[in-house]
């Protein structure tokens, strides 16, 4: 009898309907996040989500109550949509605990602490920093790491991929992850193909993170190949990049505060 009764509390926990509720972080990024330049990027409205102040503190306090336990019993998708909702939402946090907004997150912290290695927030059970959250819980961990980590994880910054206007939700990751991929390549102001001398022009990421690039595809080249129509290389030019020939320049990042601008 008692096994009985308690099955259905067992299977209940174990359930991924059990896992977290992102539904506050959803609501706050509609409001206030908005596409851009044909939405390739977003605008951040932070005075809007300051005024919503009581709504992200929320969220981020339930962040922060989800014990390493919990997480453990999550899916896989399930712990990658809650790193990277995490990452991005105390992204924000850092950004309104400033007395006026900066001009750019790297303007917060000092020359030997920078806004990554600011220890203000818990996950998990600890303090925690963002590089951590990105290098160690995400980037550090074969079973979550995926290379389109880096055009979901957002750094407050106009180089940065968009911060989507949604959150990353378990039941749709893999195609959020892909359509955040797509709109950033083929935003022609961050990653672009020039004829004369043919070259590839890309973001500055794929000169940070390209190991990461190459442990899923052999080679940058090999990567970048995978979205060449996005990218619009010309047919011609598509076998220098498979033989790894054609040139790869990166372009400079613009540190600039992500914030809306009415009319762009």
């Amino acid at each position: 009898m008692i096994a009985r009764l308690l099955l259905p509390l067992l299977l209940l926990l174990a359930s991924p309907l059990m896992a977290f509720d992102h539904s506050r972080w959803d609501q706050l990024l509609a409001d206030h996040v908005q596409w851009q330049r044909d939405g390739v990027t977003t605008g951040v409205d932070y005075p809007g989500i300051r005024a919503d102040r009581v709504a992200l503190d929320e969220y981020l306090a339930a962040l922060s109550q989800v014990s390493n336990d919990d997480f453990e019993r999550w899916s896989r998708d399930q712990q990658l949509a809650f790193l990277i909702n995490a990452y991005n939402a105390f992204t924000v946090d850092l950004i309104l605990r400033q007395d006026s907004l900066p001009d750019s997150i790297r303007d917060i912290g000092s020359f030997f602490s920078g806004p990554w290695e600011q220890r203000f927030f818990t996950l998990l059970g600890e303090e925690r920093t963002l590089d951590e959250v990105e290098h160690e819980m995400i980037r550090g961990n074969p079973a979550l790491m995926d290379p389109r980590i880096h055009f979901a994880v957002n750094c407050a910054s106009v180089g940065c991929p968009a911060l989507r206007p949604e959150a990353y939700r378990a039941e749709k990751l893999a195609q959020q992850l892909a359509d955040s991929t797509r709109r950033f390549l083929s935003d022609r102001q961050r990653n672009r193909f020039n004829e004369n001398p043919p070259r590839l022009q890309v973001s500055k990421i794929f000169d940070w993170y390209e190991e990461d690039f190459v442990d899923a595809a052999g080679s940058l080249h090999h990567y970048l190949l995978q979205y060449a129509d996005t990218l619009e290389i010309p047919a011609n030019h598509r076998k220098s990049l498979d033989a790894e020939q054609l040139k790869i320049q990166f372009l400079d990042y613009d540190w600039s505060l992500n914030q809306y601008i009415n009319g762009s």
